[in-house]
Order: C-alpha cells, then sequence, then structure tokens
C-alpha cells in the first residue's frame, strides 16, 4: 500500500524539467526526469542589465510576444518565470555564449522552441529555471 501511495510523487518528479542557467559560463542545462538532456549557449543580461538569480516556476508562456519595455523587440518562444523576465529566441545567434541582452535568457532560435515545446508538454508547474552565478 505505501508503495501505491508513493507512486504519484515519483512520477511528478521524474517528469520534471530543470534549466538550469549558469551565468559564469553563459550555458543552459535542461534535464528532464533528472537525466541530462540538452546544454546551450545563451546570452543573459549585457553591462547595466541584471539576470535575477533564484528558482522560478514558468508563470506564462507565447509563441511570439514582442516586449513592451524594448520597443516591441520579438521575442519568440516566450517563457516568462518571473517579472517580465523570460527565457526565448533571439536573432542574434553570434552573441551567444557571451552576456548581451536586457536581463532575459536567450536562445538560439531551434532551442528556444524545443524548450518552449518541453515546458508545453510536461506543463509549467513540472517546470523549474534555476539561474546561478
Amino acid at each position: 500500500m505505501l508503495a501505491a501511495g508513493n507512486a504519484p510523487a515519483e512520477a511528478s518528479v521524474s517528469n520534471e524539467v530543470v534549466a538550469r542557467v549558469q551565468l559564469s559560463t553563459q550555458t543552459m542545462q535542461v534535464s528532464v526526469g533528472g537525466r541530462p538532456t540538452y546544454e546551450w549557449k545563451v546570452s543573459t543580461a549585457g553591462k547595466g542589465y541584471v539576470t535575477p538569480t533564484g528558482s522560478w516556476k514558468p508563470y506564462r508562456m507565447h509563441e511570439m510576444w514582442y516586449s513592451k519595455k524594448y520597443d516591441n523587440a520579438p521575442m519568440p518562444h516566450s517563457v516568462f518565470f518571473t517579472g517580465g523576465y523570460a527565457v526565448h529566441a533571439t536573432p542574434h545567434v553570434k552573441n551567444l555564449g557571451r552576456p548581451a541582452s536586457h536581463g532575459c535568457i536567450r536562445l538560439h532560435p531551434t532551442n528556444a522552441e524545443a524548450f518552449y515545446t518541453l515546458v508545453k508538454t510536461f506543463g509549467q508547474q513540472n517546470t523549474r529555471i534555476v539561474i546561478v552565478q
């Protein structure tokens, strides 16, 4: 009986998506069900801007979003995690691997679409975005 009672909790852990962004290396490691699945270059906050550190669950997603704060800049495959900060695609792929954003986590368009699809598939409640120095 106890094993059956624990099964849902174990299942939810095994279905968790964790995106760990490391500011010092400008990379994002994505694990699915505790298994490393992807590692991508990112761009986080450039000089004069901040990418917040901490752990969040996404609270909204948009296949296409336009920044109201930054001249309607396109933010394809946006996964918002705190305030106006999101993981999203960028056309500025040459800058990936070094700080260049206004604070968001920028990804190559193919990788942003893959991440967006993972979050959509597993659910925002089963996703964590963790940002560390």
